[in-house]
């Protein structure tokens, strides 16, 4: 593996799993108004066309860290619908 495919790797760990914290906030609160709907949709939408361009490419940091950054930001556009309302 070449020194920029190791670069790859590390950035992928830490700009994937950066959602983690907001994900484990929103479970915590049961709350999700102060998540931007617009935001993680837009998001999420990045990550699928970086993971297509990935494997047009076939670079494998690309797939690897988009797949999951798929799983993740999905998540916690679910949690947005789930927990998105304010409370009365």
């Amino acid at each position: 593996m070449s020194p920029p495919e190791y670069l790859g790797i590390i950035a992928g760990v830490f700009t994937t799993f950066a959602v983690i914290p907001q994900i484990m906030r929103v479970y915590k609160l049961k709350s999700a108004h102060e998540i931007s709907l617009i935001f993680t949709s837009s998001l999420l939408l990045g990550i699928i066309i970086w993971l297509v361009y990935g494997i047009m490419l076939n670079l494998t940091a690309i797939i690897i860290w988009n797949s999951i950054g798929i799983v993740l930001n999905g998540w916690l556009l679910f949690t947005k619908f789930k927990y998105g309302q304010r409370k009365a």
